[in-house]
Order: C-alpha cells, then sequence, then structure tokens
C-alpha cells in the first residue's frame, strides 16, 4: 500500500452495502439456486426436486437422447474447444455445416452461428448502425437489443409497445440515411408475437431494414418450428432483403449460442463487422454437432411441438376458474410464455414462494425486467410436461389465490 493511498478514508464503495439493502427493502434482490435436471420436467433445486416452469427448453430438447449423444460424439472427434476466434481457426466443419443448415431451416440466403445470445444482438446492432444514423426500438425490446442500441450511438427513437402508429410516424420523420427497426419476435416476457408483415412494410415504404430477435419462436413457432417468419411465409416477409433473422439456440434447441440469418451480403457485412464474431472464440464444435441433432428432431419429430401447443391450450383453458376474483391478469399469448401479472413486487414473491412450497418452480418476474406495477409470474411450458403437470400447476394457482393477501 502506498502512502497516498485513500483506503483508509471514505469511498464510494461503502455504499454498496446500503444499495444492496434497498434492493432488498423493494423486493428486488434477486437469487441463483444451484440446479440439476430430474425427470422429465423437474428439477433438483438446491437439493430440492421441484416441478418446474422456469425453463425455455420448450420442446424438453436439453435431455433428448440423440442431442446429448451428438454432444459426446462431437467431443470424440472435435474435442472439447474451439480454440480460436472464428476468423483464425474455430470455424470448424461443424459449425460450417450447422450454419448451411440453418439458413434452410429458415429459408434465409444464409446463416452466421454465434457463441451467445446476448452477444450477438449486443454486437450486430453496432455493426449496422453508427453515429448520425436512426434506430427505432419497441418498448417492450430485450435487453441484449437495448444493449446493441446504446453501444451503436446511432439515434434511439423509442416507440410504444407493438405501437406501429407510431413507428411509422417516427420513420416518417426522420432525415437520416440508414434507419433499422429492431424488434423482438415473440416477447421474452409477455410471450406475445410481433406483427411481422407490417414491420416489414414500414421498412419498405422508408427504406429501413428490420432485425428480428426470434430466441422465443424458433423451433416454437411456424411451419415444423421454423420460426415467426416461417409463419408469415405468405406474406413475403421472408423474401424481404431488409429482414434479419436472428434466433438463439438455447431454447426450444435446447443447447447453447444463437445465429443470424439473412441475405447473403447482409451477412457477409455482419461477419466482417461485427466485434463478437470476430474477436471472441467460436463455439464448440460439439454444441454445433448438438444442435444439428436438435434440429433433426425438431424437423422429424413432430409429437414434440403438438404437446407443447397441447399444454399451452390447456393451460389457458384452466386459469380462468384457478384466478377468478384475484384481480390477476392472464396477457394473451399463444406461445409457450404465459405472462400472469399480479402487480406488486411483494405479491408476486409471495405467491412464487407458495408455488414453491408445492413443490413448483415459478419465477417472479419485477422491474426492471419489466416495467414498475406489473410484477408477474413468467409460466414457460413445455413438451416436457404432461397433462398432469399443467393439472398441478393449476391447482397450486387456485391454492395460491384463494390464500392471497
Amino acid at each position: 500500500m502506498t502512502a497516498d493511498s485513500n483506503d483508509s478514508g471514505p469511498s464510494w464503495l461503502d455504499e454498496v452495502p446500503e444499495r444492496l439493502a434497498a434492493l432488498d427493502a423493494a423486493h428486488l434482490t434477486r437469487r441463483r439456486r444451484e440446479v440439476r435436471p430430474a425427470a422429465g420436467a423437474s428439477l433438483w433445486v438446491d437439493g430440492r426436486q421441484m416441478l418446474a416452469f422456469c425453463s425455455n427448453d420448450y420442446l424438453g430438447l436439453s435431455q433428448h437422447p440423440a442431442v446429448r449423444a451428438a454432444a459426446i460424439a462431437g467431443a470424440q472427434r472435435y474435442g472439447v474447444g474451439s480454440g480460436a476466434s472464428p476468423m483464425v481457426s474455430g470455424h470448424s466443419e461443424a459449425n460450417a455445416a450447422l450454419e448451411r443448415e440453418l439458413a434452410e431451416v429458415v429459408g434465409l440466403e444464409r446463416a452466421l452461428y454465434f457463441y451467445a445470445g446476448y452477444a450477438t444482438n449486443a454486437s450486430i446492432v453496432p455493426a449496422l448502425v453508427g453515429p448520425g444514423d436512426a434506430l427505432f426500438s419497441d418498448a417492450l425490446n430485450h435487453a441484449c437489443l437495448i444493449d446493441g442500441a446504446r453501444l451503436s450511438k446511432a439515434d434511439i427513437h423509442r416507440f410504444g409497445h407493438a405501437d406501429l402508429a407510431q413507428l411509422a410516424a417516427l420513420l416518417q420523420a426522420s432525415p437520416a440515411r440508414r434507419k433499422l427497426v429492431i424488434s423482438d419476435a415473440v416477447f421474452s416476457m409477455d410471450g406475445d408475437v410481433a406483427d411481422i408483415p407490417a414491420l416489414v412494410a414500414l421498412c419498405e415504404r422508408h427504406d429501413a431494414l428490420l432485425l428480428l430477435d426470434d430466441a422465443h419462436g424458433f423451433g416454437v413457432c411456424g411451419p415444423q418450428g421454423r420460426g415467426s417468419l416461417a409463419a408469415v411465409a405468405r406474406t413475403g416477409a421472408r423474401a424481404s432483403r431488409r429482414v434479419l433473422y436472428m434466433a438463439t439456440l438455447g431454447k426450444a434447441a435446447g443447447v447453447s449460442g444463437a445465429f443470424v440469418a439473412g441475405s447473403r451480403v447482409l451477412v457477409e457485412w455482419l461477419l466482417q463487422k461485427t466485434r463478437s464474431y470476430t474477436f471472441a472464440t467460436a463455439a464448440p464444435a460439439l454444441l454445433a454437432e448438438s444442435v444439428r441433432a436438435a434440429l433433426r428432431a425438431i424437423r422429424d419429430e413432430p409429437a414434440h411441438l403438438a404437446r407443447l401447443h397441447a399444454n399451452i391450450a390447456a393451460f389457458r383453458a384452466g386459469i380462468g376458474p384457478a384466478i377468478e376474483g384475484t384481480g390477476w391478469t392472464l396477457l394473451p399469448s399463444l406461445t409457450a410464455i404465459q405472462a400472469l401479472v399480479i402487480g406488486a413486487n411483494d405479491e408476486a414473491l409471495r405467491v412464487m414462494n407458495t408455488l414453491a412450497d408445492a413443490g413448483l418452480w415459478v419465477p417472479a418476474i419485477r422491474p426492471p425486467t419489466v416495467p414498475e406495477g406489473t410484477a408477474r409470474l413468467r409460466i414457460a411450458l413445455s413438451a416436457a410436461h404432461t397433462p398432469e403437470d399443467v393439472a398441478t400447476l393449476l391447482n397450486a394457482l387456485a391454492a395460491a389465490a384463494r390464500t392471497r393477501a
């Protein structure tokens, strides 16, 4: 320690305990839990087996025998790590094959495979627009899109959630030569779906590019789970050169990573200019092999998707009587994400803990992830759930409703 060290005097670091206490007082403290898979849709959570409605493993593919076997075979063939950036020696033949297959699945010219979803959006947005350009962001976009927008240093225009009239007015008023619209395709905390044809039409009219984040739609929406763009293929949106499509591979695909797909020229630009692609170590080939197996399961085993949609229908059919008279609101959604808005942070936590006491893990989502006053249970349904699991959840919610404060 040097003579002029300030460690003995007051420091802003002394405020950290108080700031943590303030989070706790506002019922905003979060904590991690140690988990490992159990049978079906259950998890061992801190040593206790619980029925889980918290995972984005919407098709249950993370435990699929063929997906697990592909990881083992990939490790035996390629080793565990990739060793370098894709631009050096990390772009394995497995990763290359996966990119070709992803482009084919979503019906676009080319795909680029990234090691993580958050890093994908945080870096591709600054690769597309910069200072002096204009960026238009839905108010409920995921944090990775928001961070990407901030990193771009473009002029950010935030429009109300799904408010296409406001977006049109903002696009019309913008003098910027380069315009980028960014939007979730399936919104992660509400479960609703963007009006993709209308977004594409606005981008066509105003010479803008549309970046769609389909993290929660790929594998779940559209024919054979080919994603939200495929769901509206008849409109021609997928053929537009103004669409860049991003999706993650750690949710319905059950593995890890993400990809971006679009026209050959746009994907080539991203390959050249995206910092998280150029400077980060590539995803290991064993993961690419696992994703390839997951894509085959999504294509060849439609029962997974059918079970998921049956579970969604059963839950929505039974939730009304379960929560009658509570003032809680189930948001409209035909996706795996079912948001039960409770309101106050402490009440959402109480309901979460009541369900936990009954052996169910259903996470309470609070600000800043969602707007103030809209704390909720984010119920994630999966093909791994049985009809009995869904009935157990409905009964537990009904019991929690009867004992609410």
